[in-house]
């Protein structure tokens, strides 16, 4: 077995991805909060991930709590923040010197709605190494048709917008911003029942985020299972 990598070799690399990942937040077209490293969070989960600096995972997982997007909309992981998941835990990694089994995808993003963005490794009909989306509308994963790099542009470059075009409602974008960073937005009628499919017209407030993914899963496994 290979011996996991010290925080000094993750993190001390020569060609970090930070700088240029700080560059595009303060360069957005939407509102990016840079949330901050509580201590040493970053080295950690850095360690925990296995993964260097001079990756765009491993970048946001050491210099940042993570990345709020858009008012809150989106949520990208980081070394956690109070409210928010670090990208080790949110996957249930423990230390590497505890051998913690690879996910068979690896969750670096949620949306306020529930949704679910996640680098697949084995378990999504997609190809390694593709980020992948579970909507709440679908209750399924789908192929976004690029790597993590790629998606931390699209986030930061604009892309929510025209991706979440039939999820927001008029003044949505208050209701997003007082919205704590530990709770989502929870719709009824469900979206992905037909009588969802207008969230304008639906019923929208603040619930604690585990609610709403404990909720949206207990959904797929009973669709999955098919009528009783």
């Amino acid at each position: 077995m290979t011996s996991p990598r010290s925080e000094d070799e993750l993190a001390g690399v020569d060609d970090p991805a930070w700088p240029d990942i700080a560059r595009m937040a303060s360069e957005a077209p939407l509102v990016v909060e840079i949330l901050p490293v509580r201590g040493s969070e970053g080295r950690r989960t850095l360690y925990r991930l296995q993964v260097t600096a001079r990756s765009t995972l491993g970048a946001i997982a050491l210099n940042c709590g993570g990345l709020i997007i858009d008012r809150g909309w989106l949520r990208i992981l980081g070394a956690g923040a109070p409210g928010l998941d670090d990208l080790a835990t949110a996957n249930n990694l423990g230390d590497p010197v505890e051998v913690s089994p690879a996910p068979g995808q690896l969750v670096i993003a949620y949306d306020i709605l529930g949704g679910v963005f996640a680098i697949n490794h084995h378990d999504i009909a997609a190809p390694a190494g593709e980020v992948c989306y579970w909507g709440p509308d679908t209750l399924a994963w789908s192929p976004l048709g690029v790597g993590h790099s790629a998606f931390i542009r699209w986030a930061l470059g604009g892309g929510l917008s025209d991706f979440y075009r039939d999820f927001r409602w008029p003044g949505w974008e208050t209701q997003v911003a007082a919205t704590p960073i530990e709770d989502g937005i929870s719709v009824y009628p469900f979206l992905w029942t037909e009588q969802g499919r207008n969230i304008d017209s639906s019923s929208r407030r603040a619930v604690p985020f585990t609610e709403i993914l404990e909720l949206n899963q207990k959904f797929a496994r009973e669709v999955a299972a098919g009528p009783k």
